[in-house]
């Protein structure tokens, strides 16, 4: 068995154009002040590997550029109890702070530099489906339980949006291949239940109106269009994509998209007004208790369920 103190690991910001990221890299530098930063890098891939290429330690932590880390994060000791543990790469959760939502978008993770040295994903795909858009299909990368941060994909409008829209996307995905309808609506019920708060919630935060927008937008194009959907992972595209949409109401823009999400999709659209979207944030997941640092997702539910 080996453990090693999160504050001995190597702290890499990785920031592109978020409104937010300067704001946020001061408070980062004042709670870790070992952070190191990489800035502006396209895509995906390649930002990553900078980030693994300035990091001094094998395994290093990585913050996004919307992520604001709870402190306590840097207190705990992750331990590897087999050599899998080791070579894993893992994603915390981080609480959305537009809708409420708790997953692994936007959270706290630690890779090593040989996964990133190793991989091939989004601009630098090897083809497969599975790494055309996301990093997260590799057996190696492991989802956790526990929430360590609060993500804020609000910092501008564009931003809100393209957040949005991304997970509009993405969470329309069977291990990055476009589903059919028909594949779309017996999928995973948890990917539907987030993709339905996406939709619907967060008009009580600033840009919220644009996240749920983007979202509307990013799952219509997805399952409705012939729309490139691996087009995602290329923030070039999104940014013409944005200047299409950027002078519309973005509530009259949603309620645009809805009706054809609802009957063809069978998903509920029912945007909550402000005082009813921070009602539901203030009870969704109230009762909700990190395990451990090192808890895997996929342990809680197989004990949920008595796997």
């Amino acid at each position: 068995m080996k453990q090693i103190d999160i504050a001995d690991l190597d702290c890499i910001y990785l920031s592109y154009d978020e409104a937010n990221r300067e704001e946020h890299w001061v408070k980062i530098k004042n709670m870790v002040p070992w952070a190191q930063r990489v800035d502006g890098v396209k895509g995906s891939d390649a930002a990553h590997k900078a980030a693994a290429e300035l990091s001094n330690t094998e395994r290093f932590v990585l913050i996004d550029g919307d992520n604001l880390p709870n402190p306590v994060f840097f207190n705990q000791t992750l331990t590897f109890t087999t050599p899998e543990y080791q070579q894993a790469v893992f994603r915390w959760r981080a609480r959305n702070h537009v809708n409420g939502l708790m997953y692994g978008n936007g959270g706290l993770s630690s890779w090593t530099k040989t996964f990133v040295r190793d991989m091939r994903t989004h601009e630098a795909t090897d083809g497969r489906a599975e790494t055309q858009v996301e990093f997260c299909f590799d057996p190696q990368y492991w989802a956790m339980h526990d929430c360590y941060s609060t993500t804020y994909p609000n910092g501008s409008a564009s931003q809100a949006w393209r957040a949005g829209f991304r997970e509009g996307v993405k969470m329309c995905l069977q291990r990055g291949r476009r589903p059919s309808i028909e594949e779309f609506k017996n999928q995973v019920l948890r990917n539907i239940d987030n993709l339905t708060i996406w939709h619907n919630v967060g008009a009580d935060a600033e840009h919220g109106e644009w996240a749920m927008a983007g979202a509307r937008q990013g799952t219509y194009m997805t399952m409705l269009t012939n729309w490139d959907h691996t087009l995602v992972q290329d923030f070039a595209a999104l940014a013409d994509l944005w200047e299409t949409v950027k002078d519309s109401n973005p509530r009259i823009l949603s309620n645009q998209l809805g009706p054809d999400l609802g009957t063809q999709l069978d998903l509920p659209m029912a945007i909550l007004e402000a005082e009813q979207s921070a009602f539901f944030k203030h009870h969704y997941r109230g009762d909700w208790r990190n395990r451990g640092v090192m808890v895997r997702e996929i342990d809680v539910i197989r004990q949920q369920e008595g796997w």
